[in-house]
């Protein structure tokens, strides 16, 4: 299992850390600042999931009038540890 730290870029949140499993399966997925209960919630729901199936479903999403969100800055996160493997 290897770790993941990102940094984010225009989001409340700071960080998001998260583990990959062998089957790039997301585990122990947090964010660091943002809206507490609601990347909780994404924590919750993406724990065990495939990596490029979640990134898949979340890349794109729009925080306001924001060009991201703390979901699309995760789709990032994945997609920067996939390539990088």
């Amino acid at each position: 299992m290897r770790t993941i730290e990102y940094r984010t870029h225009g989001t409340c949140s700071r960080m998001i850390t998260f583990d990959l499993d062998d089957e790039n399966r997301i585990h122990n997925l947090a964010f660091e600042g943002g809206c507490n209960g609601n990347l909780k919630g994404i924590g919750k729901l993406c724990e065990g999931m495939k990596a490029e199936e979640a990134a898949d479903r979340i890349r794109g999403t729009r925080c306001g009038m924001k060009p991201t969100s703390c979901p699309d800055q995760l789709a990032r996160a994945i997609d920067e540890a996939l390539s990088a493997k």
